[in-house]
């Protein structure tokens, strides 16, 4: 954000020689010296000096003058009517926009119209539709710390949704800020926020005396009541009450005392009436890590393509509602066996009952986006069309009350039982709102006839008077036999009657000039001055006693946005399970058995490259507390990162309450998903890839329990061949002998094969790979045991490598040209242990090679000892078999590719076992 704000330098030198309009916007600039203030100047909202340059280079618009007695100022400004737009713009750009609205009318001042900053616009703290551009939330947090704990609020003003948490480390703290993606923090004195927010939520400056215990209770217990009992620290109590301070000040209030704010003074939020206090243990923990490798919520791009997510795959809501639901239950699935059971007894009944589930879809989809609106309205900030939306998203609750009325399963029932119809805010509504009323408030036909008689007098006065006018223009050429003569209005001169200068001489003696045009002249007649304002006290004071009532109506609703605050939530809950009802359904998914101790999937399938793929090949998974580590090989393209993602979602989308994609599923629960998947250097912040890496790594192995599971791919790819396998080695046994998490580890060290081999918890996958024609076909199968090989070059041919550069590497390989012993895709480790499968240290014919020997040179010692040559042991195992010895024999060694090794020790190895 830009520093430079405030009042502007050329202003503050003769501040006191402004002239009143001009002082007001250097007094609001003072004030808000943290924004970047519009002010409203008749149809437009201006910026002076330095902001209007800013203004006019950032939303391309004219930069003009203004000048008076105190001297020449720059001037740059946007419509009212349109002011979202640049608004947007000016927020992107990193400033916070404080709005100077008039709050005088014009008409009924005779000096300088008073201006007030009625709104201060930040990034988390929208409201406004134009800018909220999705239904998500959007939430501003407040961060806190004693020294000892931190405290973390988080607040989305357009619905009211209010949570707190705290913990007694900054981890913790920045795993939940990741979770909810905040816009906007503002943090407390002592705060070292470095880490804790992520790179898309701007860190605000604000006075940080709003985080003082006592004030921040008073503002907390002002709302909610008693701060004992609502939050469980002290440090929760600071990053709440500062956060409400916040949002009230971007309202046009803040730093009230708390009466005034229990009064309804300062911006108060009328529409906040629940804070929701949870320990971050009670949800499985997906951090920005684990939400980014898996997709839950943003695609990585590729090649400048988005695809899906999986909240778009799973998003079958009806309504704005069920998709914020929906999306927080992806975010936070639960851990409580109970909650997780409920609500897929919900979506199992819904799954059988077609007709309810259709229908209630049905029925959501004309719900409108209740919580925003009863934001605006509790705000008074709503208009008629916003109180009619609302009432037409009542009028079909009692009809999904009465299709839940035979619900069966505990959370349907719980639903129907407590959704509450509203009828009488509904019926208010109805009655006193046109159907189809006018977006401005204050310009009439907005209440309905019938609504108030005081109002349907001035209303028939008001039409009356304007039916006599609408026959004056047929009595008068009657009486003047002037065809061409008009009875018009406009607004500076009232009504009028026109004729033509060749028809003056028939004008009669009652006719008293208005106006002189070219070709014409306006007259009047005293009966029609008469008329016109009888017309214009009707119709000014109906339009004042509609603009009343509204108001009045608008209030009422207001009083009840608690009721419709929990309306709006079981609204949203109902949707979501229909969604995932929707989905099981339609895609075949299954219940799982949650709380299983281990995993027992028979032919699961990712939930998203299932439906953007042509065909797709399940695969199973087991694992329990006593194999619980897999150690996955395979080509790339073969399907390994799929799979892990795969089994990932899968605990997502149980935890979340959804049913699976899988023949059947059962599952443990999981505290937190940990994931090792890709990298990115972070040149910036000075961190390589294989930095980046290894910090994921050490937070993985800091943080995982039993109950976590851990997704790695390719640890260790950042450095030597040598290094990376001696850190994927020690991980597997650090995670198999210390942590005991579900671990999917993919590699292609396939040294590490070994490794699992020796663990009593560990298994060796592979995905099933074969030739045909000569070309690589990739089975995506995951079968037990370790991969025969990588064919990485292959994989580059089919990428689309050109053919110099595939051919080339098939010479090197070849001939020996490349570090065979640095090759991750050699069967035979580095260090010149035997391949998967082929243990060269137990007297089975296979002599240990010595540290760093090369592919080949390691293939050759071997097959010497097999054949009892030089270096090796014979022990009769192979050398027995003459075809095996002589096949040895024959073996060119020097000349032969990483693969064709493979393949002629697959064959000696097959020949020893016949």
């Amino acid at each position: 954000m830009d520093a430079a704000l405030g009042p502007p330098e050329k202003m503050a030198e003769q501040a006191e020689d402004l002239t009143p309009m001009m002082s007001q916007y250097y007094e609001l600039c003072r004030r808000y010296d943290d924004s970047l203030v519009l002010f409203q100047v008749g149809d437009f909202y201006e910026a002076f000096c330095e902001a209007a340059e800013r203004v006019a280079r950032l939303c391309e618009i004219t930069l003009t003058k203004r000048e008076d007695s105190t001297g020449e100022y720059a001037m740059a400004g946007v419509p009212i009517d349109n002011a979202e737009s640049y608004v947007e713009t000016l927020l992107d750009a990193g400033y916070r926009v404080a709005v100077a609205d008039q709050v005088e009318d014009p008409d009924e001042v005779s000096g300088v119209v008073e201006r007030a900053v009625t709104r201060v616009i930040t990034p988390g703290t929208l409201t406004e539709d134009e800018l909220l551009k999705s239904p998500d939330n959007n939430y501003a947090a407040a961060l806190a710390t004693d020294g000892r704990r931190y405290g973390l609020a988080l607040l989305d003003v357009s619905t009211g949704d209010f949570y707190a948490t705290s913990a007694a480390d900054v981890d913790t703290i920045a795993d939940e800020a990741d979770r909810f993606a905040p816009a906007e923090a503002i943090v407390g004195p002592n705060v070292d926020d470095a880490g804790v927010f992520g790179p898309e939520c701007q860190v605000s400056p604000y006075d940080e005396a709003v985080f003082d215990r006592e004030a921040a209770g008073e503002r907390v217990r002002a709302y909610f009541g008693d701060p004992e009992t609502l939050l469980a620290d002290d440090v929760e109590v600071r990053a709440c009450g500062a956060l409400l301070e916040y949002a009230e000040y971007t309202r046009g209030g803040g730093a009230g005392t708390s009466d005034e704010i229990a009064e309804g003074e300062d911006g108060r939020l009328e529409y906040l009436n629940h804070l929701t206090r949870y320990d971050p243990r009670e949800y499985m923990l997906l951090d920005a890590v684990a939400l980014d490798s898996l997709e839950v919520f943003e695609r990585r791009s590729v090649r400048g393509h988005e695809g899906r997510t999986l909240v778009d795959t799973v998003d079958e809501t009806a309504c704005a509602l069920g998709r914020r639901q929906l999306s927080d239950w992806l975010r936070r699935p639960l851990v409580d066996e109970e909650r997780i059971q409920r609500r897929h007894g919900a979506v199992g009944e819904l799954v059988r009952d077609v007709r309810t589930r259709e229908r209630l879809h049905g029925l959501l989809a004309d719900v409108y986006d209740v919580e925003r609106l009863i934001s605006r309205v509790a705000r008074g900030r709503a208009n008629a069309r916003d109180l009619r939306s609302l009432a037409a998203s009542l009028s079909v609750v009692p009809d999904v009350r009465e299709a839940l009325s035979g619900a069966e399963s505990d959370l349907l029932a719980d639903l129907h039982e407590t959704i509450d119809p509203l009828t009488e805010v509904r019926e208010e509504i109805e009655a006193a709102i046109r159907e189809d009323p006018p977006p401005e408030v204050t310009e009439g036909d907005v209440i309905r006839r019938g609504y108030d008689e005081t109002l349907d007098d001035l209303r028939e006065t008001e039409r009356s008077g304007k039916s006599w006018i609408e026959d004056l223009e047929a009595q008068e050429r009657e009486r003047t036999g002037v065809d061409s003569l008009k009875v018009g209005h406009n607004s500076v001169h009232g009504y009028y009657i026109e004729v033509t200068d060749p028809n003056l001489d028939r004008v009669p003696d009652d006719y008293q000039r208005r106006q002189t045009l070219k070709n014409s002249e306006r007259f009047y007649t005293p009966e029609l001055k008469e008329r016109e304002e009888e017309i214009l006290r009707a119709e000014s004071a109906a339009d004042d006693l509609e603009y009343e009532l509204f108001r009045e109506v608008r209030d009422a609703v207001a009083a009840e946005s608690e009721r419709v605050q929990a309306l709006a939530d079981r609204l949203a809950t109902l949707d979501a399970l229909v969604a995932f009802a929707e989905v099981a359904a339609n895609h075949d998914y299954c219940r799982p058995t949650v709380g299983a101790d281990g995993f027992d999937v028979e032919a699961g399938r990712h939930p998203v490259v299932e439906r953007t793929e042509a065909s797709f090949v399940p695969n199973g998974t087991e694992m329990d507390r006593e194999r619980f580590l897999a150690v996955i090989t395979g080509p790339n393209m073969s399907g390994k990162s799929t799979y892990m993602r795969q089994v990932a979602l899968l605990c997502v989308l149980a935890q979340a309450g959804s049913f699976v994609p899988a023949r059947s599923a059962a599952l443990p629960i999981v505290d937190r998903v940990f994931t090792r998947v890709g990298a990115s250097d972070d040149i910036a912040g000075g961190r390589s890839t294989f930095m980046i890496e290894m910090d994921e790594l050490s937070d993985i192995l800091h943080g995982a329990t039993g109950d976590s599971l851990i997704l790695l791919d390719e640890v260790g790819r950042g450095t030597s061949t040598a290094d990376g396998l001696a850190i994927a080695r020690a991980v597997t046994e650090y995670v198999h002998d210390e942590v005991g998490a579900y671990t999917l580890f993919a590699t292609h060290h396939h040294d590490l094969t070994e490794t699992a081999a020796d663990l009593p918890g560990a298994v060796n996958l592979h995905f099933e790979t074969r030739r045909v024609d000569g070309d690589v076909v990739f089975e995506h199968s995951v079968a037990e045991g370790a991969a025969a090989a990588s064919y990485g070059v292959e994989v580059a041919s089919m990428a689309g490598v050109p053919d110099a550069v595939v051919e080339r590497s098939r010479d090197l390989l070849d001939g020996g040209g490349a570090d065979a012993g640095t090759h991750e895709d050699v069967g035979v480790g580095a260090n010149g242990h035997a391949p998967a499968g082929v243990d060269g240290s137990d007297g089975t014919g296979a002599a240990t090679n010595g540290a760093d020997g090369d592919a080949a040179t390691s293939l050759e010692q071997w097959t010497d000892a097999a054949a009892g040559d030089e270096g090796g042991r014979d022990d009769g195992a192979v050398t027995a078999d003459d075809p095996v010895r002589e096949r040895l024999r024959e073996l060119d060694v020097a000349t032969m590719t990483p693969l064709e090794a493979m393949n002629a020790l697959a064959e000696l190895k097959d020949r020893t076992e016949d």
